[in-house]
């Protein structure tokens, strides 16, 4: 419970595009496993999203960078961290981290800031990590994220814990952002991800050119309601050419990913610094394969199954197995007939907030890119992505196969056995 309060208070960390994110430079595609093979039986009614040039990296330096670097810029200081937490416990922990980071859970990191502050962040994997069972699982995305409730409040009840000055003035720059953004990035619904409307106000405080915060917004704010996404899993990324349910994300994906740093990244200097690292991390959420299905397997069934998929679903999804194949097909809105807000113009990827990122530093080598459709995904690991479909409002595969059957209304139990 108390790691879920904490959650809650260090939200405006979060990262504003990352936890959307849905490509990275694609290497070799890795067959799933229990997967298919065999060709296309025709095209779909779409466009092809065509691969771009990506700067390399080392995933292993890039997973270092992940749970170690202090790439948000700012946080809550440890010393009023420390008043309230202890240390996490093991399956709450992450392998690889160092002395400072070893004992916190996996979703902060602990850095010191230019000023020379010891402080507490969230990170990517507050978005990009969850459990499968007993199991924490880098990559999954955290279709639990209680973003329900607006943060500002508690930021102001924990200037309480704050009493040194040097560290008073960090925690009110972590505290500013965090009151301009709570108020525009609460959901409706446990699950859904508030990332695009984040996104959307940290353009709107930032000066485009210099990366200079403003307390008072530069252009006009995003709507308040959150239209509801599901993040989605980073094995996608192997496959994908372009980034974002919307095939939105062009250009060099580890610019785009490193917007994660919006938050309290100010200047260009800063930015650089950071972006110098972040093809390391794209290559290693490139490297990432989804969890092996654990249960028996009805091969006869999945025989038939095979043979419906190939015909029907793997114009679209690809095959799987020896020989696969991904067709980085992009489906319009009216071939795909569902919820339309996200792929209509919705909070980040409206044209003023597009126009920011691509004016702007993160714009010199990327590029937003919104289409009027989706993009119809990889299906590698799919069962464990519940719930379904860019808004999550499916809650099976069954369902999601059979659309008669998809409930107008139903409830979760977030228990991760289940």
């Amino acid at each position: 419970m108390k790691y879920a309060l904490a959650l809650s208070l260090l939200l405006a960390a979060a990262s504003p595009l990352a936890c959307s994110d849905d490509a990275t430079p694609p290497p070799a595609a890795n067959p799933a496993a229990g997967s298919t093979t065999g060709e296309h039986t025709e095209a779909p009614p779409g466009t092809v999203v065509e691969a771009e040039p990506q700067r390399s990296g080392d995933a292993t330096k890039g997973y270092d960078a992940l749970v170690n670097q202090g790439y948000v810029g700012c946080g809550v200081p440890y010393s009023a961290y420390s008043k309230v937490f202890g240390d996490a416990p093991e399956n709450m922990r992450l392998p690889g981290r160092n002395v400072k980071n070893a004992p916190l859970p996996y979703m902060y990191t602990r850095f010191t800031t230019k000023t020379g502050v010891d402080v507490v962040s969230l990170n990517c994997l507050v978005c990009h990590a969850s459990f499968v069972g007993d199991e924490l699982v880098v990559g999954l995305g955290a279709a639990n994220g209680d973003f329900t409730t607006d943060p500002s409040g508690q930021a102001s009840a924990a200037a309480l814990l704050v009493t040194d000055a040097k560290d008073k003035v960090e925690y009110e720059k972590w505290a500013q952002r965090v009151k301009a953004i709570g108020p525009l990035t609460v959901a409706t619904t446990v699950g859904a991800n508030p990332g695009d409307n984040i996104g959307a106000v940290l353009f709107a405080h930032h000066d485009q050119k210099t990366l200079a915060w403003s307390d008072e917004p530069l252009m006009e704010l995003p709507p308040a309601y959150v239209v509801p996404v599901d993040v989605p899993p980073w094995w996608r990324m192997a496959k994908k050419n372009a980034m974002f349910y919307v095939g939105a994300g062009r250009g060099d994906h580890a610019r785009i990913m490193m917007t994660a740093s919006t938050l309290c990244t100010d200047t260009v200097e800063e930015a650089s610094a950071i972006d110098a690292y972040f093809p390391d991390v794209a290559a290693y959420v490139g490297s990432i394969q989804p969890p092996e299905f654990p249960y028996p397997i009805d091969s006869a069934l999945a025989d038939v199954g095979r043979g419906v998929f190939e015909a029907t679903c793997s114009r679209c999804h690809g095959t799987y197995g020896e020989g696969a194949k991904y067709p980085n097909y992009l489906i319009p809105l009216a071939e795909v007939g569902t919820d339309a807000t996200l792929a209509t113009g919705s909070t980040q990827f409206a044209g003023k907030y597009v126009d920011w990122f691509n004016g702007s530093f993160y714009g010199e080598i990327a590029r937003l890119e919104p289409q009027a459709g989706y993009y119809a995904p990889p299906l590698d690991g799919i069962w464990a992505t519940a719930p379904y479909l860019h808004n999550g409002s499916v809650p099976t595969v069954a369902a999601l196969l059979d659309s008669s059957t998809r409930p107008k209304f139903w409830t979760r139990s977030f228990d991760p056995h289940d």
